[in-house]
């Protein structure tokens, strides 16, 4: 007989004996959160908390909001599945949505998978099956996904359960200090000048010569939020087309207006990638996500008849309309513009008063703070401790970055300016609660 666990202690106990040991949890003692509304959460002992990190840069328009809920329990009520054997029409009207917001010019298609790891697949699938080739670059510091594949492109030997990959892949020099340290004192214009020349010299060294795809994110996410400089993609993608190489955009955590300057992380960026992957606030918690491009790109493979059993499914695809239109109409991308704009001064003056802050970085409501040590060293005991006094604060943050020494900020893009007024106190108060230095 299965029984409810009646404290977090017991579920853990519960959990630790039938999921797998590497599925980790926060916290030295773990929460449940069984409610919420917006951008506040309550757990199941009844405390309340401003979700800050909105389950794992996912929860986009916030928690139970009644336009999406409305949308799941009306479809759930007529049918919840039927695969792409038949017309879906929520998915159809999805996909038309999704290719009028595009930044990405000419005749597009899209296709639906359950994750943003399924969506990284996807394209790399079309990528390499459209040029011929299993050559693929990504960045030192990335992140794309926890299946196979994706592992196998990922810039960060923890997020890597194998040295094995399917594709021949090469990893570009990051031009973040964090990742690539040659480039520790340059200015950020000097550092998006060098590793696209490092790009260049990279395919000319260490490829065939024919590569298939490019991918990046706009800001690496579990990378820590790291953004690249001005000006880098853009030459990046001057490299690529003189090669014909594709330029996949990875907007699994930037789309939807988080980054709030553009809808698209790469609009940040000017330029035009051939392929885009969307998933996390695609679906505000449902499981969706999506690869948007260019049509001989997307239509390339074989055989020609394929099916999805889940992609685009009834009741993600009726979900992730309601959400987007949520979202436009709320014009949730201005307020991550403001509100983010606020908070991420509230944190620079944080880095001015406290040593242990050693930078902050992102845009929008998408934002990080690095901790380190006395010697300016990344800290990653300090971010495990930071969280703990948040949480106890009433304020939940995630981390990331190589050494997990990054706050990850990334709340609902409802969130008030009162909200992130509250949040920046807490975090003032965390770090003083570590006993952080005052700088002199």
């Amino acid at each position: 007989m299965i029984q409810k666990g009646t404290t977090p202690e017991e579920l853990n106990r519960r959990k630790q004996a039938v999921l797998p040991a590497w599925i980790s949890t926060n916290y030295e003692r773990p929460i449940e959160l069984v409610d919420g509304e917006g951008f506040r959460v309550r757990d199941s002992e009844g405390n309340e908390y401003l979700d800050l990190f909105g389950g794992i840069v996912t929860t986009i328009s916030g928690h139970n909001v009644p336009e999406i809920v409305e949308a799941v329990q009306r479809q759930a009520g007529r049918i919840m599945h039927s695969s792409t054997l038949y017309l879906i029409e929520s998915q159809v009207r999805l996909a038309e949505k999704l290719v009028e917001l595009s930044p990405i010019r000419g005749d597009q298609k899209v296709f639906f998978v359950g994750s943003g790891s399924e969506a990284n697949e996807a394209a790399l699938l079309f990528a390499t099956h459209y040029r011929r080739s299993s050559e693929i670059i990504a960045l030192r510091g990335s992140y794309h996904g926890g299946s196979f594949g994706t592992m196998g492109i990922t810039g960060q030997a923890s997020w890597r359960a194998t040295p094995r990959s399917a594709l021949d892949v090469s990893y570009a020099m990051n031009p973040h200090p964090s990742y690539s340290p040659l480039l520790e004192g340059m200015s950020p214009e000097r550092r998006a000048e060098a590793c696209a020349k490092d790009l260049r010299n990279l395919i000319e060294t260490s490829t065939a010569g024919h590569i298939a795809a490019f991918i990046a994110e706009p800001i690496q996410g579990v990378g820590g939020f790291i953004e690249h400089p001005e000006g880098y993609l853009r030459r990046v993608k001057e490299v690529l087309d003189e090669q014909g190489i594709l330029f996949i955009s990875d907007e699994v955590q930037t789309a939807f207006g988080r980054t709030g300057s553009a809808f698209w992380g790469v609009e940040n960026h000017g330029v035009e990638p051939d392929m885009i992957t969307m998933a996390k606030g695609l679906g505000n918690g449902l499981a969706i996500g999506a690869v948007m491009g260019r049509s001989e790109v997307v239509d390339s493979i074989s055989p020609k008849l394929h099916i999805s059993t889940f992609g685009g499914n009834h009741i993600s695809s009726a979900g992730a309309l309601a959400n987007l239109e949520f979202i436009l109409k709320n014009d949730l991308q201005k307020n991550a513009d403001e509100v983010g704009g606020y908070l991420k001064g509230r944190l620079e003056a944080l880095k001015e008063k406290y040593e242990a802050v050693g930078e902050v970085r992102g845009r929008g409501l998408m934002l990080a703070i690095e901790l380190v040590g006395p010697d300016g060293s990344p800290d990653p005991a300090a971010a495990m401790r930071f969280m703990e006094a948040c949480r106890e604060r009433g304020v939940l943050v995630g981390k990331g970055g190589l050494r997990s020494n990054a706050i990850r900020i990334s709340p609902p893009l409802t969130l008030t300016r009162e909200a992130a007024g509250e949040a920046a106190d807490v975090f003032e108060d965390a770090l003083a609660a570590l006993g952080a230095e005052v700088r002199r």
